[in-house]
């Protein structure tokens, strides 16, 4: 419709530049720079390698999805851009340049939490998010579980983290095995010729005694230690490491927790939707684990495309669309860079 709102944003939380614009619900560009490459290396992401990155690629990714959406600045109601959590130094680029944009065309800026725009990016997906549900995040630096009651005016956390997220996890037990970074899609690709039974990793918050203090809690530090054991293990007895049954076995850990979890916030809340994203709502088995289980009890699974899922501009335009059609206020010119920005803070 013509009347929804053109917004247009920009996220720079980690090592993705990256450029959406959309128009209600519709995605019209959905621009990305990555800097996944340069980080390679060094087996992880490196902040001032990121921050570098963002300051050359803003303006080029900013003009490609202008050209690709096919509007000028000028058409845009709004812009959106990650205010937090994040890379200090790399939110900085994004929220200066938005602030940039922001006073060159007269539009208002709506500074945002990229947890919320993880949830928000499904609406690209599937259309309106049925409120409430139950959103569940799982990337290189969070793993959490959301009630989600309004979405324009903030979440209630459930649970999270505490000590590596999932996607930490991915990456570690990856360099274990020998295989690239960021670990997550190759640890995929390993498992689907393993055998996800073949070694009994531990379910960590999984026993009585943590359920009762960490019901909807996660902890894969645990778990990521005993794949390091078990396979130092084998090398010291000069055996080969079956790299493809430790994936599989690994993968399955921690799908097994996440799910379940996510599962017994649905029924215990009496929802009906669970939504998924972040960078490792792209694996395969998590999905496909997640709705098998779900449709046991009438849950419905929703989990955007695997190129929504990691981070770029299209989930902070989505959720930036979203609170311009709720009326929420726009931040002001001064708003900050929050690295720590607590997921019931959805706009600032």
């Amino acid at each position: 419709m013509a009347d929804e709102p053109l917004v247009l944003g920009i996220e720079t939380s980690c090592d993705e530049t990256g450029v959406g614009i959309v128009r209600g619900h519709t995605l019209l560009a959905d621009a990305l720079a990555s800097s996944v490459e340069q980080h390679a290396r060094f087996g992880g992401v490196v902040p001032e390698v990121a921050s570098r990155a963002h300051l050359e690629a803003i303006v080029p990714t900013m003009d490609r999805a202008l050209r690709e959406a096919g509007v000028t600045l000028a058409d845009i109601d709004a812009i959106a851009v990650t205010s937090g959590p994040g890379l200090a130094g790399a939110l900085l680029v994004g929220v200066a340049a938005a602030k940039g944009y922001a006073l060159a065309a007269e539009k208002p800026v709506y500074g945002v939490n990229h947890l919320a725009a993880h949830v928000a990016v499904d609406t690209l997906e599937h259309g309106p998010l049925p409120e409430p549900a139950i959103a569940m995040l799982v990337s290189g630096g969070h793993s959490s579980l959301l009630l989600v009651d309004d979405l324009a005016r903030g979440v209630t956390p459930l649970g999270a983290t505490i000590d590596d997220a999932a996607g930490e996890a991915f990456d570690k037990v990856a360099r274990l095995l020998g295989l690239p970074f960021p670990g997550g899609p190759y640890i995929d690709r390993e498992a689907r010729a393993g055998d996800p039974a073949a070694i009994g990793f531990p379910r960590g918050l999984t026993a009585a005694k943590d359920l009762a203090a960490h019901r909807y809690d996660f902890s894969f530090s645990g778990l990521k230690t005993a794949v390091a054991r078990w396979v130092e293990a084998r090398q010291r007895a000069g055996e080969a490491v079956p790299v493809a049954d430790v994936a599989a076995s690994f993968q399955e850990a921690v799908c097994d927790v996440l799910v379940t979890k996510a599962i017994d916030a649905c029924r215990t809340n009496g929802v009906g939707t669970l939504v998924i994203g972040g960078g490792v709502a792209a694996n395969s088995r998590l999905r496909a684990m997640a709705e098998h289980r779900a449709a046991k009890h009438g849950i419905r699974v929703r989990v955007p495309r695997p190129k929504l899922c990691t981070d770029n501009g299209a989930m902070v335009a989505a959720l930036g669309s979203h609170l311009v059609a709720a009326g929420v206020a726009p931040s002001r010119l001064d708003l900050p860079a929050d690295s720590a920005l607590p997921l019931t803070t959805v706009s600032v």
